[in-house]
């Protein structure tokens, strides 16, 4: 059980590519929880930061704000239940195989659920001469994404075999492994997932080639549209498959689920988010709006289901 009187920690900031993201998000569930009513809210930036403090300080819940490697990936995750403080999101399993595209990817296919053809390419043994035939395999054109980054850092379209060499030298500065997906040609939806609650569904429309870093945090013609154009069958079809695929990689509390609808009407998912952004433009209190829940209730609610995993 979660008190008003509970000092709850909001972890933000860190060391990832996703740093200024996130310490956007920790000042904005901060501000949402004392907001909710909580009384004792420290914001802590975790890069330099010990988590042993956190016992010192007294901390009873811990608000995950972190994106990216360090904060969504298991590792904090592990680090939390060894102190034994309750946190908000996935576990340990749940949160390394989301942040895992590949493996992610690799039991949906497991389990016959769609998601588009890919390739894995690992940085040891590289070969820019199986390029041209990559991008044969996968239809002409391809998505290029490190396997362990968010916020569209590191993707780029490959078009040929020689941007697909350029692509991915560019995405090993990020990670060792790259995930070469065949490109979709269709819209792009997003389903926030709140308990056992899959939220009103998101349309992102951007005038750029993708729904990329620029699009999702420098743009301002990026169009949101929630609710959705989707009639009540293909909305209820798309939130059963965003939750059967959040749970497919142990995911729970809450996240995001990202899929593409392309133009034979196929839904075909592409990741799952288990720590999204969370400032109060975000894809999740969007959703989370529409479904009758202000920001503050928002985080309020996700604490809540920390202490009920």
């Amino acid at each position: 059980m979660v008190n008003f009187t509970d000092k709850v920690a909001v972890l933000y900031g860190g060391d990832s590519a996703e740093r200024e993201v996130s310490l956007k998000s920790g000042a904005a569930v901060a501000k949402g929880l004392k907001e909710a009513g909580f009384q004792h809210v420290e914001l802590i930036d975790t890069k330099g930061f010990e988590l042993n403090q956190l016992h010192i300080m007294q901390v009873k819940h811990v608000f995950i704000a972190l994106h990216g490697k360090g904060g969504e990936d298991g590792t904090l995750q592990g680090a939390l239940e060894y102190l034994n403080i309750p946190y908000t999101g996935s576990g340990v399993l749940g949160s390394a195989l989301a942040m895992d595209k590949v493996r992610c990817k690799q039991i949906w296919q497991s389990l016959s659920y769609p998601t588009a053809d890919f390739i894995v390419v690992h940085k040891a043994d590289f070969n820019r001469n199986n390029s041209d035939e990559i991008i044969a395999q996968l239809g002409g054109k391809a998505m290029v994404k490190p396997a362990t980054e968010g916020s569209s850092i590191g993707m780029a379209i490959a078009n040929s075999g020689s941007e697909l060499n350029i692509a991915l030298e560019n995405a090993f500065d990020y990670d060792e492994q790259i995930l070469v997906e065949a490109w979709i040609t269709g819209s792009e939806y997003t389903v926030a997932i709140l308990g056992e609650q899959a939220l009103p569904a998101i349309e992102m429309v951007t005038a750029n080639e993708f729904y990329d870093y620029q699009a999702k945090y420098q743009s301002t013609s990026t169009q949101y549209h929630c609710p959705c154009d989707l009639n009540g069958d293909d909305e209820t079809e798309l939130k059963r498959l965003a939750m059967n695929a959040f749970k497919a990689v142990d995911a729970n509390g809450w996240g995001r689920v990202d899929v593409m609808r392309n133009e034979q009407g196929q839904w075909l998912l592409l990741e799952v988010n288990t720590v999204p952004g969370m400032t109060e433009t975000s894809l999740v209190p969007k959703a989370a709006k529409v479904a009758g829940y202000s920001f503050s209730d928002l985080v309020h609610h996700v604490l809540t289901l920390s202490a009920k995993q």
